[in-house]
């Protein structure tokens, strides 16, 4: 008689935008769920919905979603800083404010994460030409097109030795989450939950955990109390 069909996933799939680091939760989870394959998929950020949607299990994405199909756990919130050429103005200060970019040309890469054109406190001049991508925009700010302001993660992974960036300390700023869809929950979400909140393995809302091994003492304890026979409730009386 052949054995049924272990019906536990074997694999969870957790999707991550670019800038955001796994490595920390990536280790967590092979230390907790060694049993389950973590499966990371990078995608844009623009991507991020429509795989959250169905095709994979949870993601570290930007916030916000959309609440009708997601729930999200906000995690951090980033510094948003300006990239610009080491021998730029800006590059001599520690950090600038929105009014010092007055008069910058801002560009404004097709997967812009931030969606910030400087407002009526910074005249800027947002370039007429979009970059393709990130990537592409710090292309751009080497070759003296034009200053770019993201999140500080995202200066860091396009990282240039001829570039470099400062905080921009009142500019708009993004936050990421952990996102997964609401028809989506299970039991190993719940799992990711606990290792993003800094839950213990051994948290109740964390996977249950084996009973602990009667030890001599708590034997003689039972022993005294009358043995380990779970109390009986009284009946309850009918209304």
């Amino acid at each position: 008689m052949p054995f049924p069909e272990d019906p536990r996933p074997t694999t969870f799939s957790l999707l991550i935008v670019p800038g955001i680091t796994v490595a920390k939760w990536s280790r967590m989870w092979s230390e907790r769920l060694p049993e389950v394959d973590l499966e990371v998929v990078p995608a844009e950020a623009a991507q991020a919905a429509t795989l959250l949607a169905d095709q994979v299990d949870a993601g570290l994405a930007r916030l916000p979603v959309d609440q009708d199909t997601f729930h999200a756990i906000p995690l951090y919130t980033e510094a948003t800083v300006v990239v610009v050429p080491k021998d730029h103005m800006l590059a001599a200060a520690d950090e600038v404010t929105v009014a010092e970019l007055a008069d910058e040309t801002l560009l404004r890469p097709l997967d812009d994460v931030l969606d910030w054109t400087g407002g009526s406190d910074a005249p800027v001049t947002v370039a007429a030409d979009r970059p393709a991508t990130t990537a592409a925009a710090v292309e751009w700010v080497a070759a003296g097109v034009g200053v770019l302001v993201v999140p500080q993660s995202l200066a860091r992974l396009y990282h240039r030795r001829d570039l470099t960036y400062r905080v921009v300390t009142d500019a708009p700023t993004s936050s990421v989450g952990l996102v997964w869809a609401r028809d989506r929950y299970t039991d190993l979400v719940e799992e990711m939950i606990g290792i993003v909140r800094g839950r213990t393995a051994n948290t109740t809302r964390g996977r249950a955990q084996p009973p602990a091994a009667p030890t001599e003492r708590s034997r003689r304890t039972d022993a005294r109390r009358g043995g380990s026979s779970p109390r009986k409730s009284a009946p309850r009386r009918g209304r």
